[in-house]
């Protein structure tokens, strides 16, 4: 009997410590794949960042604590880099050992892209072609947006000139573009142009107030002349109303022109927007 109490504990240890063994090493395993996905938010946010992207900067997560390391050449970039880390949910410590040498020169970039110059390609073509789709002119909707390097391509039919030319200023007018290469043939035979048919059905449907006002605001939002946050948007049975204060005169013609531009806008009232 005693001895079979002994067994019995014994056997019972082994349990016990296997099971906390288990319970550590599970554990363990979830904390390590929660340090990988911080770094790699963090890392691709510095990709993704203009003014960190082409620095040599690494990054390791251990319990919460980020340590950077590498070289910039601004104060500014180093504190950048540091804040992005902080705003990574569940980092609550970071060991910012990357060190500002004001000579340091980047790394030479090859002939391809990197991540981050293919996402803001990406991010132009996107705006590009929704200011294109939300317009009232019927033809844009159909023109294929391409960008490299902040180089766009726009390629596909339309019915007339002035149509061609509003894809341009649309284009040349998107927050990153550095240049556009209009393609898009002139093509006025109706016949042809389904495209064109299509989006003269989509303009006789009603178009709510709201709809207007998104997506009047999601063109300045695109647009890198016009500061969307300066500007207030309301939209009274296809009536477009702007109210704000502008940095020039500029500014508030392409404000009215752009929201004349999206389709279900009657007119714009402007009387608001003050210089």
């Amino acid at each position: 009997m005693h001895n079979l109490s002994r067994k019995t504990l014994l056997l019972s240890s082994v349990l016990i410590l296997g099971s906390c063994t288990g319970a550590w090493a599970t554990a363990q395993a979830e904390q390590s794949i929660l340090d990988t996905r911080q770094e790699t938010q963090i890392w691709t946010t510095y990709l993704l960042s203009p003014y960190l992207r082409a620095n040599d900067l690494k990054v390791s997560v251990h319990g919460g604590k980020a340590t950077l390391s590498g070289y910039v050449n601004e104060t500014v970039s180093k504190e950048l880099a540091n804040e992005i880390a902080l705003g990574v949910p569940g980092i609550t410590e970071v060991s910012n050992q990357i060190e500002v040498q004001t000579d340091y020169a980047a790394p030479k970039v090859g002939l391809e892209r990197g991540y981050g110059e293919i996402i803001d390609d990406a991010n132009i073509s996107t705006g590009i072609k929704s200011k294109l789709l939300w317009s009232k002119y019927p033809n844009t909707a159909t023109t294929t947006v391409e960008t490299n390097g902040g180089k766009v391509i726009l390629r596909g039919t339309t019915d007339t000139a002035a149509t061609k030319n509003l894809a341009t200023r649309l284009a040349i007018n998107s927050r990153g573009v550095m240049a556009v290469d209009n393609q898009l043939v002139i093509d006025p035979n109706p016949k042809k142009n389904v495209a064109k048919k299509t989006a003269d059905q989509d303009t006789g449907q009603d178009i709510s107030d709201s709809w207007i006002t998104t997506k009047v605001k999601s063109t300045f939002l695109y647009s890198n002349s016009v500061s969307m946050f300066d500007i207030a948007v309301t939209t009274d049975k296809g009536v477009v109303t702007l109210a704000g204060k502008l940095a020039s005169g500029a500014e508030r013609e392409l404000a009215i022109e752009l929201a004349q531009n999206v389709k279900g806008v009657k007119s714009v009232k402007a009387t608001g927007l003050t210089i």
